[in-house]
């Protein structure tokens, strides 16, 4: 659809875009390498409601849609569906991730410890503004400690499960290639364990920190407890059509689990790519709340799920903004036309009362 009226028709809309593109500039490779560079969770957002793990690509769409994020998922997406699947990777388990950081709010002593990895969280929030004066800001080194962490860290919830403090829950029995894949099939509800997760592993951000903070807040049933936040990097393994069992590289992943505090206590999960630890901790926390019984409203599976998709839901709103002279026309015709029967009624309201007066008076004796 595109906007017929406009003057100059197809030549207007032409020039519209030029203007776009001028106002951007030049996109170029060093341009794309500037923002993976500089960017590096904002590049790991878009990948994450993309679902396609790709840092240079997701680089290039912020680079070509001048850093709106909305145009940056969808160029991405739009990508991924050109794009062959060759195959499905392993599973990977927590206890194999190569962990950069991980916490727990719930507990102080953990197996493994608590390692901080990159955060501000304990630091002031100061924006350095000798930066605009000249003064490059450049970091200070990270001391190496007497003794590295290890690469990999057990699972704090198969521990919570041996002491009791945990229901064990049955997995699932399923083939890798049965499990459902949300980026081909429609979601259905209620939605399966795995449609859930990957809609909100790929859920926007903005929306589901909103919603998540709704049932922090109290228009939910549970008040979440951090129970593990993990950074780190997954291996993604591939076997070969012989059957060899090889690795592929390394995807930058984020996954929380979060506790409630109930008589009974129970677990949400969610897990991105990239690291965005304010995503899976809000999405952890809808995970949890949808599962109770009669959720509020902001809780509620179906519209968790639809209200958080990125881009179906700013599709819907941009749509706005085509062309909708027909139908705006018909209500307006419409509205004109109970105006007029309203002033047509009360303009003669009054005669017919007079009428009516005149022949009781002949009626009377």
């Amino acid at each position: 659809m595109a906007y017929v009226a406009t003057r100059g028709g197809e030549h207007a809309i032409e020039q519209s875009e030029r203007l776009y593109r001028e106002e951007l500039g030049q996109i170029d490779k060093a341009r794309v390498e500037a923002i993976g560079e500089s960017l590096p969770y904002l590049v790991d957002r878009v990948m994450g409601e993309a679902s396609l793990y790709a840092p240079e690509l997701a680089a290039l769409a912020l680079a070509q849609s001048g850093g709106d994020l909305y145009e940056a998922v969808l160029l991405l997406r739009a990508y991924r569906t050109t794009q062959p699947r060759l195959t499905i990777a392993e599973p990977v388990r927590q206890q194999e991730l190569f962990t950069v950081r991980r916490i727990s709010a719930a507990f102080k002593d953990i197996p493994g410890g608590q390692i901080l990895g990159p955060t501000l969280d304990y630091s002031h929030r100061l924006l350095n503004v000798d930066v605009l004066n000249g003064t490059a800001f450049v970091p200070e080194s990270v001391e190496a400690a007497d003794q590295p962490a290890p690469a990999t860290q057990p699972s704090l919830t198969v521990w919570q499960k041996a002491q009791g403090l945990i229901a064990e829950t049955p997995a699932e029995d399923m083939r890798l290639d049965e499990i459902p894949d949300v980026t081909r099939e429609p979601l259905l509800f209620p939605a399966s364990r795995a449609h859930k997760l990957q809609s909100l592993a790929r859920a926007d951000t903005g929306g589901t920190l909103a919603l998540g903070y709704s049932t922090m807040r109290g228009y939910g049933s549970v008040h979440p407890t951090v129970n593990e936040l993990r950074l780190g990097e997954a291996e993604v393994r591939i076997r070969h059509p012989r059957g060899t069992l090889f690795s592929a590289g390394r995807a930058r992943v984020s996954q929380s689990e979060v506790i409630s505090k109930s008589k009974s206590l129970e677990l949400g999960f969610s897990a991105t790519f990239g690291w965005n630890e304010v995503k899976v901790i809000a999405a952890a926390s809808l995970d949890l709340a949808s599962n109770q019984p009669n959720p509020h409203p902001a809780s509620n599976e179906e519209f968790i799920l639809y209200h958080t998709e990125p881009v179906e839901s700013s599709g819907f709103c941009i749509h706005f903004k085509l062309p909708h002279y027909v139908t705006f026309q018909s209500s307006l015709d419409a509205l004109r036309r109970v105006k007029a029967d309203k002033a047509a009624n009360e303009t003669s309201a009054p005669q017919d009362g007079a009428a009516k007066q005149a022949e009781l008076e002949k009626a009377m004796p």
